[in-house]
């Protein structure tokens, strides 16, 4: 069993369906399954301490929102994305999530500001010591956490579809190298995006937030791990 799946918490008896769609999202963005890789009902209900039916509602909404797909033979894996598509998400996410960052400078509360400011130390902390998958998932609070501070859950919902689609290839490196965390590009771009934050000063917030994600896909194209077509 994938690690990764068999470190799913224990689920409570209700409202089962939701709680297992929560973590199989979360388990896509934080980008700890990789693209092309197949998802077992049975390993996943056993992770999370179900029976399979919910697991299969859950991995039903997953396919509709084309976060998972269906293979030929059948069996449920993470889409392949080429480096055509995940560009194209890459200009989508710097766009929206950008905005969303210039958003959350101007309405950041002083709690949100701590969040954001906390995230990005632990962040900065674990580059260089967080276990790869711990430092994955400390990435994705970091951008979540200002993503939060803008105020709009629509939005919040939107961007939180994108990751669905993205996490899978955006950490497809962190998984075996920490050669784009020693890059130095994501840490320089997350500090100059809160000092961004902290200053009110939306334009800067949505560069250094545009500029980290589309560092983060040139450096993951140029690795050479996405198929061509």
């Amino acid at each position: 069993m994938n690690h990764a799946i068999a470190s799913l918490p224990l689920l409570e008896r209700r409202t089962l369906s939701e709680a297992a769609y929560a973590h199989l999202r979360d388990l896509l963005a934080s980008g700890r399954v990789a693209p092309g890789e197949k998802l077992s009902l049975r390993d996943l209900s056993e992770a999370l301490g179900v029976s399979v039916m919910p697991v299969r509602e859950a991995v039903s909404r997953l396919i509709a929102d084309h976060a998972l797909e269906v293979a030929p033979n059948r069996a449920v894996r993470v889409p392949v994305m080429t480096r055509a598509q995940f560009r194209e998400l890459a200009e989508t996410r710097a766009g929206i999530e950008g905005w969303a960052a210039a958003r959350a400078a101007m309405a950041r509360g002083p709690a949100q500001l701590r969040a954001i400011a906390s995230a990005e130390a632990a962040t900065r902390e674990g580059s260089g010591t967080a276990a790869l998958g711990d430092a994955v998932a400390l990435n994705r609070d970091f951008h979540f956490a200002i993503y939060a501070a803008a105020g709009l859950p629509t939005l919040l919902d939107v961007i939180g579809a994108l990751w669905l689609k993205a996490g899978p290839v955006i950490n497809l490196d962190l998984r075996h190298s920490r050669d784009r965390l020693t890059a130095g590009h994501a840490l320089r771009c997350h500090g100059a995006a809160l000092r961004a934050i902290r200053a009110r000063d939306a334009e800067a917030a949505r560069a250094a937030i545009a500029e980290d994600i589309t560092r983060a896909a040139d450096f993951i194209i140029d690795k050479g791990g996405l198929p061509e077509a």
